[in-house]
């Protein structure tokens, strides 16, 4: 009669409506400012932790068809981990001033020529790194649609961009299993800004992602150099290894003789987005047939950079099980290179005008 009574217990409580709201406990420290872990919930149990040390979403939990909820990004379980001199893997950060990369690291903007620069001396001082190695500022939201409230001040000549810009990135949970990522920016002067989140994500919670079926609302991605930097030309997907326009399982051509292919070791290449920027539209949807989880990717920005995590992990990644095409990184994003290639959408952000995107995660099961 005891186990019954406790079985019965046990399946009353996996049935009832998980409490939403968002909590936080105390994660370590960095350079003396405190690092927080902060988890938000929703009446379906959905789950996403995130920390003020890059921005990072660290979890989401979503279940399958079977009732059964998987971590389905990729990430570490320690603060120490992300600060270690062997991380490199920046998973599930925001990465900023500007995501993705720009030819010699060098822009001109009103007849100046600027230069990115990670020097290590200069970078010594917390408020001169990149987006993801700073501890951003945070403020909570309760309630039934829970949100985090992550904010910084990059301060003008950081890492040579010109402009003091006051960055906030907002993430809210949603009774319908939405996480939803609001950028907004302002910035004192003329500027490049171009904003991401690096998610690694695993629909089936572990192994690779070979299997799972990747569709990607696009007919072009943007052609590359020798060191993967867009040049300015358009290359149609069509009849070729990057077609995704149909749901298509990420390793049918993986391994393809394309010379893009090749020189990166898969996938790691950005597509030109249907839709118009600035309004929401589909980027991309990713399904684990087995457990049914299926990821919809919305969002404002025009370009989608997808990386099928092609190199070995770093060590505290590679502990957790973590290996060559075992994720999948969907980035929505301005276009690699924008700022010295005019015919490609803007990454310019004029001073005191606004830099505002969105991109959802909508989380869902197949039949």
């Amino acid at each position: 009669m005891k186990a019954f009574l406790i079985g019965t217990v046990l399946l009353l409580a996996a049935t009832l409506p998980a409490e939403a709201g968002i909590t936080v406990q105390a994660w370590g420290g960095v350079g003396g400012k405190g690092v927080e872990l902060f988890t938000l919930t929703n009446s379906r149990g959905m789950e996403a932790k995130i920390t003020n040390y890059g921005a990072v979403i660290t979890s989401i939990r979503v279940p399958g068809r079977d009732g059964k909820f998987a971590t389905v990004v990729q990430g570490l379980d320690r603060l120490e981990d992300y600060t270690s001199p062997d991380y490199k893997g920046r998973y599930g950060a925001v990465i900023g001033r500007f995501a993705n990369r720009i030819k010699d690291n060098s822009f001109q903007l009103g007849g100046v020529t600027y230069r990115i620069s990670r020097d290590p001396y200069a970078m010594r001082e917390s408020d001169n790194r990149p987006y993801d190695e700073r501890v951003w500022t945070a403020k909570t939201k309760d309630g039934a649609e829970p949100q985090l409230i992550l904010s910084l001040t990059d301060r003008d000549g950081t890492m040579g961009y010109p402009g003091t810009v006051e960055v906030t990135v907002t993430y809210t949970l949603t009774r319908n299993n939405v996480l939803r990522i609001a950028y907004h920016a302002r910035s004192d002067k003329d500027t490049i800004f171009n904003l991401t989140n690096h998610a690694y994500f695993n629909m089936a919670g572990e192994g690779p992602v070979l299997d799972q079926l990747l569709t990607v609302n696009a007919q072009a991605i943007t052609t590359v150099d020798e060191k993967n930097v867009p040049t300015g030309d358009m290359r149609p997907v069509a009849g070729t290894a990057f077609d995704f326009r149909k749901a298509t399982p990420i390793g049918l051509h993986i391994n393809d003789p394309d010379p893009y292919i090749q020189r990166a070791g898969g996938f790691d290449h950005n597509y030109a987005l249907n839709g118009k920027p600035g309004s929401m539209h589909l980027a991309a949807r990713l399904e684990d047939p087995k457990s049914g989880r299926v990821l919809e990717e919305w969002t404002t920005q025009p370009g989608l950079q997808v990386y099928s995590a092609n190199y070995a992990p770093p060590p505290m990644a590679a502990a957790k099980g973590y290996a060559i095409h075992s994720a999948v990184a969907l980035e929505a994003q301005g276009f690699p290179n924008a700022p010295n290639i005019p015919s490609f959408p803007s990454t310019f952000l004029a001073g005191n005008k606004s830099y505002d995107e969105v991109t959802e995660y909508r989380f869902s099961v197949a039949p």
